[in-house]
């Protein structure tokens, strides 16, 4: 696939749990040569003007997108939205109330790691997230900076995943309803890669039977190739697309920083991105 025939389709700013501002995130795109990337913060379309005005002056088709937060047997499972109405009354009442929760959820966050006798502060937290909505990435920026681990991917790993002993369950709705609460906002839905489920009780990818509700629901996609799923996965999930009609889509996850790499590091075709385009809900208002 040639780069100007490529686009990232799983990218975040400063808006949620990025470094970079969303215009500096389409100006990395645009230097990695693509025709298009999407904007996918969690839970929120805040830096989505800002990334289509620097789309525009930089000749880089922005599609407007959002990561959305469901969960399932109290695992992650991350929904991609694209092109949705983020005015739509049901959605933007459901993402006001993740964005509550997650605040809620990052104070009694740093009130464990105090138990776990690690020094960190709310007030710190919420300097490190400024206007975005606070997320465990903030919570790991800020328990790296007392020393009690190295990086931020030490913190995921011995405090932060699904399960462990600074976690705190937090709102989210199920996969099913996810879908359903994007598609009524006129998106397009895709499954984001279901290859990072959490390894608890022997589940570390989202379980077919999930799949198949959310495909029951009018999923349209699954992000089958992403830079933390080995070969055998990207196959699986490449398998498993085919069978149930679905697009196959790629994305970096690009969050900067220590966490990622590089935008353009995982890429959709535009054939994919036109056939993702064409298969809004009836209704929907051209994007």
């Amino acid at each position: 696939m040639s780069a100007d025939a490529a686009f990232d389709l799983h990218t975040h700013s400063t808006c949620s749990d990025g470094h970079h501002p969303p215009a500096d995130v389409v100006a990395m795109a645009h230097a990695a040569g693509l025709a298009g990337m999407a904007l996918t913060d969690h839970d929120t379309g805040a830096g989505l003007a800002e990334a289509a005005a620097a789309g525009e002056a930089l000749g880089v088709e922005v599609v407007p997108g959002i990561e959305f937060s469901a969960e399932d047997a109290g695992r992650s499972v991350h929904v991609l939205g694209y092109w949705a109405d983020h005015t739509e009354p049901t959605l933007a009442a459901e993402l006001a109330r993740l964005r509550d929760a997650r605040t809620d959820r990052a104070r009694r966050m740093v009130e464990r790691f105090n138990t776990l006798g690690v020094p960190v502060t709310f007030a710190r937290v919420a300097e490190l997230a400024g206007a975005a909505p606070v997320g465990r990435p903030h919570v790991a920026q800020a328990v790296v900076e007392t020393g009690a681990c190295a990086d931020e991917r030490e913190v995921f790993d011995r405090y932060l995943a699904d399960g462990g002993p600074a976690d705190v369950p937090k709102h989210a709705v199920d996969p099913v309803r996810a879908v359903e609460l994007l598609r009524g906002a006129g998106a397009t839905v895709v499954l984001a890669h279901p290859g990072l489920f959490g390894a608890r009780d022997g589940a570390t990818e989202v379980p077919v039977a999930v799949l198949d509700g959310m495909v029951a629901a009018g999923l349209a996609g699954v992000e089958a190739r992403h830079p933390a799923h080995d070969a055998p996965t990207v196959d699986r999930w490449t398998a498993l697309a085919a069978e149930r009609g679905l697009v196959v889509t790629a994305g970096s996850d690009f969050h900067g920083g220590e966490r990622d790499g590089t935008v353009g590091a995982a890429v959709t075709d535009r054939e994919a991105v036109d056939r993702l385009r064409s298969l809004r809900p009836t209704g929907a208002p051209a994007p």
